[in-house]
């Protein structure tokens, strides 16, 4: 065992979307300041962030219906969409002053163009559709969007659902041709090699055992290399703690008043994933249904066409299910350790709470193969078994905390605890996560470096040009960024292509 005390600046613990972000952020802010990051996996970006492990859906709210709820006039809700799609166009604004200035490259490795679609069946739905269209289509924001429900429209925008159809319900889509497939994944590992290059330390097979409080108010990380078992001391001013799943036990390990009453609830995906190519090729969208009446957000239906390795697949799901685990890679007594005195009447209000939730969950763990495939066939009513495999995908753990709507209460956004000082921040919870990981680390930056936001604003301008400002309430600015970030994507030639 080593007793080595090594000082820096930053130390951000988990190489996922998160620490890449808000370590390339700090680097262009603050140049001079040294980062450490610590990974217990061998390589970035292999949990949540991981390609497989998430949908790559570019969450800008274009074709996500839980983000537009009907109020009890019948009229639709749409703040919750405009916030997203606002924060998503941080993020692309980001990634195009990266890409602009050659601090990562060839954005086809990580970016693709992909029409965005909602579809939906049944008469009330058809309505709800509609009137979802019309709500957003009047919003700068979502320019471009088209609504049909007519069949042989839909046969053109999206073949192979509509092959083999046979039911007469009513049945309508809207598309925008401007949504993008982000692979998280290749994002990650192109931001920190670039990180690597601006002489960030980045520690891989690495395993955060313990935060502690100093005298002198820094934080003391006890890390393990987990090849040599060897322990080391590291000593920041701030501390980052971006592990996915693995960021909840860390916060504890803390004990900052912040981090107390706050429990976190497992869920496990697996996604559908289509080997045949024939099929692969008859479909070319990202299309997100409706939730079952009693579902969790979680639990959208949506077929996807993806781009991992530069080779074009296939992807349905997500089918739920339940494991104690809070990583892919954690350990089966994650939710158990988890469980405090601080928060195990939070805990034990969200399980009275949450029954139906839960009953969802362990349905879903007893699904068979052939029951999955006949919710596929919801989507694609010709979908064969023999063309279709299942792939384990990440682990998600939903934030429950006490709010104002009583004790125990299941989140399922994303949401950053930080000290009182803003010496230690933390970032848990999950959708829509790595979409909106730029406003998420501006947010970061402001609650745990006000001193220096002043100072900063006029760099975060020149990389984020929104930075502080309403797209919605600016629709010039939104067409000029927007303009902007397509072209230096590479999107705007292809966004034409597949409109």
């Amino acid at each position: 065992m080593s007793n080595q005390e090594n000082r820096t600046d930053v130390i951000l613990i988990g190489a996922g979307i998160m620490s890449a972000t808000l370590g390339s952020l700090l680097k262009e802010l603050a140049p001079r300041w040294e980062i450490k990051v610590f990974e217990k996996l061998e390589n970035a970006g292999q949990e949540s962030s991981n390609e497989w492990n998430n949908a790559g859906t570019g969450h800008s709210a274009l074709c996500e219906l839980n983000y537009t709820s009907e109020r009890p006039d019948g009229s639709i809700d749409i703040g919750k969409a405009i916030k997203v799609n606002e924060q998503f166009q941080l993020s692309r604004q980001f990634w195009s002053y990266l890409v602009n200035r050659n601090l990562i490259r060839n954005p086809r490795d990580f970016i693709m163009p992909l029409p965005h679609m909602s579809l939906v069946q049944g008469e009330k739905d058809v309505a709800f559709l509609k009137k979802r269209f019309e709500s957003l289509s009047q919003n700068p924001l979502f320019q471009g969007m088209q609504f049909s429900d007519d069949p042989e429209t839909l046969k053109e925008w999206i073949p192979l659902i509509m092959e083999g159809r046979t039911s007469n319900e009513p049945i309508a889509a809207t598309r925008i041709a401007a949504g993008t497939d982000v692979n998280f994944g290749a994002l990650t590992r192109l931001m920190f090699d670039h990180l690597k290059t601006k002489n960030v330390q980045v520690h891989y097979k690495h395993s955060v055992e313990d935060i502690k409080r100093t005298d002198d108010g820094s934080w003391e990380v006890k890390v393990q290399n987990i090849d040599s078992g060897q322990v080391e001391y590291h000593q920041a001013k701030f501390v980052f703690i971006g592990g996915g799943g693995g960021s909840l036990p860390l916060l504890q390990k803390t004990g900052i008043p912040e981090s107390k009453h706050i429990g976190g609830f497992p869920v496990s995906g697996l996604f559908m994933v289509c080997n045949n190519p024939k099929v692969v090729e008859q479909h070319h969208a990202k299309v997100y249904g409706k939730a079952k009446v009693g579902a969790p957000p979680m639990s959208v239906p949506h077929l996807d066409t993806r781009y991992i390795d530069n080779k074009r697949t296939l992807l349905f799901g997500p089918f739920a299910g339940f494991s104690p685990k809070f990583l892919k890679t954690g350990s089966n007594f994650d939710l158990l350790g988890s469980v405090k005195p601080n928060n195990v009447l939070t805990m034990l209000a969200a399980g009275v709470k949450e029954m139906a939730l839960t009953k969802y969950l362990v349905q879903q763990v007893l699904l068979s193969n052939e029951q999955r495939m006949e919710e596929l066939r919801e989507f694609i009513p010709s979908a064969k078994s023999e063309d279709w495999d299942v792939v384990v995908a990440g682990q998600r753990v939903q934030v429950i905390k006490d709010t104002e709507a009583g004790k125990g209460t299941l989140q399922f956004g994303t949401e950053v605890v930080t000290a009182a000082d803003g010496s230690i921040a933390a970032l848990l919870g999950a959708s829509p996560g790595a979409s909106t990981a730029v406003y998420v680390m501006l947010e970061v930056l402001e609650k745990c470096f006000p001193a220096y936001m002043n100072e900063w604003q006029t760099k975060i301008k020149e990389m984020i040009p929104s930075f502080g400002m309403s797209l919605v309430d600016n629709p010039e600015l939104f067409q000029e960024v927007y303009s902007s970030t397509s072209e230096i994507l590479g999107l705007t030639q292809r966004e034409a292509i597949y409109s």
